[in-house]
């Protein structure tokens, strides 16, 4: 699944992460994950489904364009709750 940035921020705060949580869980580098939050430059889907994936794992439901853009929640019985 492609998030948008805000996605990926919103979703961080919502499970307390870090950039560097999000990129240690995803398997990229720092710069990826601070490169694709600012749109500093374009990063590569599967970069980008790989952090979807990490954040995914931690609980989070990313909610597609419905006509009120896109969004996160977190999902009832995520892990560590």
């Amino acid at each position: 699944m492609l998030i948008t940035p805000a996605q990926s921020r919103a979703a961080r705060a919502l499970v307390g992460w870090t950039q560097p949580t999000l990129a240690t869980s995803a398997g990229l580098g720092l710069s990826t994950v601070v490169d694709f939050e600012k749109e500093r430059r374009a990063v590569s889907g599967a970069a980008i489904e790989a952090m979807a994936a990490a954040l995914a794992e931690a609980g989070v439901i990313f909610i597609d364009e419905n006509g009120e853009g896109p969004g996160v929640r977190l999902r009832k019985d995520r892990a560590g709750s």
